[in-house]
């Protein structure tokens, strides 16, 4: 059976703190109207969003400190932390799919808002009960640690082969069934989902990207939530860290989406985090990678790719090369 540091009452009092943030969130990024939300807007909010998960560790730390002692306060504090930071930069991969999805259906910036909210609520729904059944499921069957690991290993080799490829939306499976079996509108109707004509029900574009951005949330769940079991096996870090990097998604979608041209490197910084979060898992029981090791090689990785990209993707003008060419 898997142990948790998790009281009820701690439980109880981060359901109710995930309620709270998501009202504050909604009513927050609306406050100015049907209008696309700034970068400054969301990089402020991105920046709080960062700061709570934060601080939330650091009452962490101190209820463990207290209760049962420095070493297992910094430890838990630790898993934390790099849990919710394997779950921040693979929610970065999520951001390009729904940005792409944006793109390639044409859903004006004023429309995207009411998709993200439902968007960021299903994936905290969705890994909240994926989480729970991962923990039972481990805790009923120790070797699943290993399938687990195979598949992120699995994945993180496919991901570094496959990194440049670009996706055709027109040979997914959903979407195609999608436009067999529903009356789908031409256009959009606002923030609407569907509307009645001539007496009949038709979908709009709109909802068809809502369903495509919900498989989306599938997927990456399934490979999200084993990354995190491979970091620690106690349900309230492996939930809290994964809510937490959800959380502030819709900010960071703002942020990041006339960016994302500019951080083509780091799917291979991700892949390779997966790579070695596998390794990771299917060592747990030989050798047990320290957790301050895996924190500073995903922090690592993560701000190699980051920079990298930056570098490589950097106004031609400023590049040093070019600088003595023209000289």
């Amino acid at each position: 059976m898997l142990t948790s540091i998790g009281t009820p009452a701690m439980w109880a009092g981060f359901a109710a703190l995930v309620v709270v943030a998501l009202i504050v969130d909604l009513v927050g990024l609306n406050a100015k109207g049907a209008k696309k939300v700034s970068f400054r807007d969301a990089l402020y909010w991105s920046m709080a969003w960062v700061a709570l998960a934060l601080a939330f560790n650091a009452w962490l730390w101190w209820y463990v400190d207290g209760a049962q002692g420095r070493e297992v306060a910094n430890r838990v504090a630790a898993e934390f932390f790099t849990g919710y930071l394997i779950e921040k930069s693979l929610a970065v991969d999520n951001i390009f799919v729904f940005l792409m999805l944006f793109t390639a259906f044409g859903v004006p910036a004023i429309y995207q808002r009411r998709v993200l909210v439902l968007g960021v609520i299903g994936a905290i729904v969705l890994r909240a009960v994926m989480i729970l059944i991962g923990a039972w499921l481990l805790a009923k069957f120790h070797w699943i640690l290993y399938v687990f690991g195979a598949f992120l290993l699995l994945t993180g080799i496919k991901m570094l082969f496959f990194a440049e490829a670009e996706p055709d939306i027109e040979k997914n499976a959903v979407l195609r069934w999608l436009r067999r079996h529903v009356t789908i509108t031409p256009t959009y109707h606002e923030e609407r989902f569907f509307v009645v004509q001539d007496g009949r029900r038709a979908y709009t574009p709109l909802f068809v990207v809502m369903v495509m951005i919900a498989i989306t949330d599938v997927i990456f769940a399934v490979d999200s939530i084993p990354a995190i079991f491979a970091v620690t096996l106690d349900p309230f870090i492996v939930l809290t860290s994964n809510i937490f990097a959800i959380l502030g998604l819709r900010a960071m979608y703002f942020m990041l989406a006339d960016l994302a041209d500019r951080f083509h490197l780091l799917k291979y910084g991700l892949a390779f985090i997966l790579v070695f979060i596998g390794i990771k898992m299917l060592l747990l029981d030989v050798y047990k990678i320290p957790i301050g090791f895996a924190l500073a090689v995903v922090g690592a990785v993560l701000a190699i790719s980051m920079v990298g990209s930056l570098w490589v993707t950097r106004p031609a003008a400023k590049r040093p090369a070019d600088q003595d060419a023209t000289r």
